[in-house]
């Protein structure tokens, strides 16, 4: 019989099958041009390449649509789970072979996280745009929070351990379901699931498997939901596809290492700016109907 670990990549194979037919087909019979702009692909590079990191690509990718005004702000949600599942999916192929985790804890937190982005997704995907801009906005004000105590080192760096068991165990799947239906809008899981990964008294190198293997399963699952009502940018999630697919690559075995902290300030600067923008567009009067 395969062991857990096959058993896992099958399934993540199976998941990015179904997904990728599923997005096939309903960009055919859609009236959008799927073909991504230059800008579009060079954004799914840069922020697949931090993602791979451990920076995170939702917070980034928010942001730039944001300043750019590349897509309405009901439709980010949907745009960043579809166009980033696919890379996230080989994210997660390349670190669970090669960081050690305890199987049972790895699935278990995986299931958890799917089951919340599966009920998140099909909330999310039907809000108007004040309420997607202001949820949006929050969540991005707690992702940059995030950034900015793990530079301030306000969290404990973790332990040894490899796997947990309850009561432990039970707390890592309620965060992770958590994180999963955060997820659904735009607040990455890497950053929190690192911390809550730590709080938990877990090997830090851990985190990655976790967090890497719970996206490249919610992100397709809840992104399914996103197409399926159509509340998301074709083109944008293509071009974030295809950029991003050589960045996870090109981060994993050629640069493997970076100033993380010095980037996670970057990255915290632009995403209060983001967060603040949301905000205040969710906050603004609707424009008069007219006579």
């Amino acid at each position: 019989m395969p062991d857990a670990k096959t058993v896992l990549f099958l399934a993540l194979g199976l998941v990015a099958v179904v997904f990728l037919v599923a997005w096939v087909r309903s960009a055919r019979r859609g009236p959008d041009d799927p073909r991504p702009g230059p800008l579009a692909l060079a954004i799914g590079f840069v922020t697949n390449f931090f993602d791979t990191l451990g920076i995170g690509s939702f917070a980034p990718t928010t942001s730039i649509f944001k300043r750019k005004g590349l897509l309405p702000d009901e439709r980010s949600p949907g745009t960043l789970n579809v166009g980033h599942a696919i890379p996230t999916i080989v994210q997660a192929f390349i670190f669970i072979a090669i960081v050690e985790v305890e199987m049972t804890t790895l699935i278990s937190m995986i299931a958890a996280s799917v089951a919340g982005a599966w009920l998140g997704a099909g909330l999310v995907a039907k809000w108007p745009r004040r309420r997607v801009q202001a949820g949006m906005g929050i969540a991005l004000l707690a992702a940059a929070s995030f950034f900015a105590m793990t530079n301030l080192k306000v969290f404990p760096s973790g332990g040894e351990a490899l796997g947990l068991r309850s009561p432990r165990l039970w707390a890592g799947l309620a965060g992770n379901f958590t994180l999963g239906a955060l997820m659904t809008l735009g607040i990455g899981l890497y950053a929190p699931c690192m911390i809550l990964v730590a709080l938990l008294g877990m090997n830090p190198r851990a985190a990655f498997p976790i967090m890497m293997g719970s996206c490249a399963f919610l992100m397709p699952i809840g992104g399914l939901r996103f197409i399926a009502k159509g509340s998301y940018s074709l083109p944008a999630a293509v071009g974030l596809t295809i950029g991003g697919f050589p960045a996870v690559l090109f981060a994993a075995f050629v640069i493997k290492s970076l100033p993380l902290e010095a980037l996670r300030w970057l990255v915290f600067a632009v995403v209060l700016y983001t967060a603040l923008a949301m905000l205040r567009s969710a906050a603004a009067p609707k424009p008069s109907a007219g006579p």
